[in-house]
């Protein structure tokens, strides 16, 4: 009998295909979690009006990144699930999974039980908590237990914004890629959510984006916003708060790199529809940098451990050319953790440590 760990991303499509990515799109938007509007109505905005358009953009988009290897997300999982493995050693057993796609978890599931495991550690491979992306996963993989009938000593891990490994891997990764342009400012891009998304995960009912009545024990924080309360103290409505967490994330990587207040910036990216999204939005930041005077510009997006579309198309390539056309001369993204040692001794311990919990 073995502890058996489950790394878990979101997803891609097969091929950089419309007739991969429908199909992919279609698994994922219908997703409650994703797009938390009523079944009916859902099904017609995904089915009708998203997917059969969208498609072909995506497709084209998706043309840009691959490799001769495939889907990036796809590879830098299973180079991190190996490597894992690897640290480990033979008393673990490592298995790669997508939420939406392949590998599909449920398959994952029945070889890890096949191959003995006892106790399962699930880790969805999102720093910052969503229900979107986390919890989204979460529910999957329980759901997938209980209809495979199978109940190993189960260890969750929520989130990890503030691993001290995690943080010390994107320090040590952003110092080495940063080493040439000390003074450029460093944009913090992470991927967006709608505002109404957040409201739904806060389960004091009082906190996100209101600013919310602190309670006696909570008064001397009074001026500090809902989000800025993560920087101070530690409350439940911090515990399933995205954008806390990432604000968490950023102060705790800008810190231990020495970056002054003034050498960087925090936005969120990937906003779709006319709902409001979290704010300031990525694409409207760069060329007001770009007015205050920045030339030189590094984004990085701590909201991803592996490169994907998000990163190297919509980062690389398109913000890339918003900020030189804005005026800006020199732009650098800081690639994911993917798969470097430092990043896979911090899932190894994150692991370890989820066990004896």
């Amino acid at each position: 009998m073995k502890p058996a760990l489950l790394l878990l991303n979101l997803g891609t499509p097969a091929a950089p295909t419309p007739e991969a990515v429908g199909p992919y799109l279609n698994e994922f938007l219908m997703d409650p979690f994703v797009i938390d509007i009523p079944a009916p109505l859902r099904w017609i905005l995904v089915k009708v009006l998203i997917v059969p358009r969208r498609k072909y953009k995506s497709a084209e988009a998706y043309k840009t990144i691959w490799t001769t290897r495939g889907s990036p997300l796809l590879f830098y999982l299973r180079d991190l699930s190996l490597a894992v493995q690897s640290e480990m050693g033979r008393e673990w057993l490592v298995e790669p999974a997508m939420r939406y796609g392949t590998p599909a978890i449920r398959p994952a599931l029945e070889k890890l039980k096949t191959e003995g495991a006892d106790s399962l550690v699930v880790l969805p491979l999102y720093p910052q908590y969503a229900e979107s992306s986390s919890r989204s996963s979460i529910d999957k993989v329980t759901s997938e237990l209980k209809a495979m009938n199978w109940s190993p000593k189960l260890n969750i891990i929520r989130s990890f914004h503030d691993d001290q490994g995690h943080i010390d891997a994107w320090v040590d990764l952003m110092r080495e890629q940063m080493s040439a342009a000390k003074e450029a400012h460093v944009l913090f891009s992470y991927h967006g959510l709608p505002e109404r998304h957040l409201k739904k995960s806060d389960p004091t009912g009082r906190y996100c984006l209101d600013g919310g009545e602190p309670t006696s024990q909570e008064s001397e924080n009074r001026n500090y916003s809902c989000c800025e309360k993560a920087l101070k103290i530690k409350c439940p409505a911090n515990e399933t708060c995205y954008r806390a967490q990432s604000l968490e994330t950023t102060h705790l990587i800008a810190g231990k790199l020495g970056l002054r207040p003034d050498q960087w910036s925090i936005s969120f990216q990937s906003r779709l529809g006319r709902t409001p999204w979290i704010k300031p939005y990525t694409d409207e930041v760069i060329p007001k940098l770009v007015a205050s005077g920045v030339t030189s510009l590094i984004v990085v997006n701590p909201s991803f451990v592996a490169d994907c579309l998000e990163t190297i198309e919509e980062i690389g390539d398109r913000a890339r050319e918003t900020f030189l056309e804005a005026g800006g001369k020199e732009f650098m993204r800081i690639e994911c953790l993917n798969a470097r040692p430092t990043w896979v001794k911090a899932v190894s311990e994150m692991a370890k440590a989820s066990l004896k919990s």
